[in-house]
């Protein structure tokens, strides 16, 4: 009888096509998870995976071997999870995704509390400027934006990401604000790169009256990271646009100030994705309960509103 550590070794660099990604999401060192996949090829009897210096590639038995044990072992993961709770407390390790600004500045705040509550939680959280594949990379749940919706996964919205234009007061005492959308083309622009694309971004503007217009600015420098414009502006060398959860804290120490105010970008919401099906381990939804109940009492909705 193979052990959940074996198996799991086995389902994890199948997943990620390599053993030192499934030892990251593990825990463990690369060597002891080849030896447990290896193990594992010893007691079977047939080779799971073709190695090379690319990465790993699953056998025909490989395959059957992951489509047949991936949901069983969810089971048992979720049935030890929730044993742990009866017994007591929830416990394990708990794997979320969440951009930087948002984690550091909004979640990160929350987590003496949390682990007050729940000490048998550990958190390994990343944090990552992309959606992540949560089901693949073995995450108990992921926040930010921009995330397929895939079948089995739930998603709870916390708050719309708006995009505003701000600039340090240092700029500001430079030049004659603009007034309307159309004057933002005479000033430096501090310009973000899709990371994806590589193509420069640009977010039509609205107004409470439902008018909608394109903005151009004069490029000043081209960024591929919106914390890294913020900065940017931040230092005064110019006008950038960027997501109130980024600005919030500059605002709010007046290290930047709002330009347009009738104006914003709604680009869709930040929400919390976790797996949606029935038998959710403990770790998970008492993590999902906590986070919507601390955002709804700290009204981060409001915060963020560009509004």
């Amino acid at each position: 009888m193979e052990t959940l550590v074996t198996l799991e070794s086995f389902i994890r660099s199948a997943q990620s096509s390599s053993f030192s990604a499934a030892a990251r999401t593990l825990g463990l060192t690369p060597a002891a998870v080849s030896q447990n996949v290896a193990r594992l090829e010893t007691n079977l009897g047939v080779r799971l995976f073709q190695r090379s210096t690319r990465g790993l590639t699953l056998t025909e038995s490989g395959e059957r071997l992951l489509r047949e044990a991936s949901s069983g072992l969810e089971v048992l993961q979720t049935a030890i999870a929730n044993v742990a709770m009866t017994a007591g407390q929830p416990a394990g390790t708990l794997k979320v995704s969440m951009s930087p600004a948002f984690g550091q500045n909004f979640v990160l705040p929350l987590i003496g509390d949390f682990l007050t509550r729940h000490p048998g939680v550990v958190p390994d959280w990343h944090f990552d400027n992309r959606p992540v594949d949560i089901i693949n990379e073995g995450f108990d749940a992921a926040i930010g934006g921009g995330f397929d919706l895939p079948t089995g996964l739930a998603a709870r919205e916390l708050a719309r990401a708006h995009i505003i234009a701000v600039a340090a007061p240092s700029y500001v005492a430079k030049i004659k604000p603009p007034r309307k959308p159309a004057d933002l083309k005479d000033f430096e622009g501090i310009l973000m790169r899709s990371p994806q694309t590589g193509r420069i971004r640009s977010w039509p503007l609205r107004n409470r009256a439902g008018e909608q217009v394109a903005v151009e600015m004069r490029p000043r420098m081209l960024l591929n990271d919106p914390e890294a414009c913020t900065h940017c502006a931040v230092m005064g060398l110019g006008i950038t646009f960027t997501a109130t959860l980024n600005a919030l804290p500059h605002l709010q120490a007046g290290r930047l100030v709002r330009l347009l105010p009738d104006w914003h970008a709604d680009i869709g919401p930040i929400s919390l994705y976790y797996a949606g099906h029935k038998q959710l381990p403990a770790k998970t939804r008492v993590f999902v309960d906590f986070i919507l109940d601390s955002f709804k009492r700290q009204g981060l909705a409001r915060q963020l509103s560009a509004c």
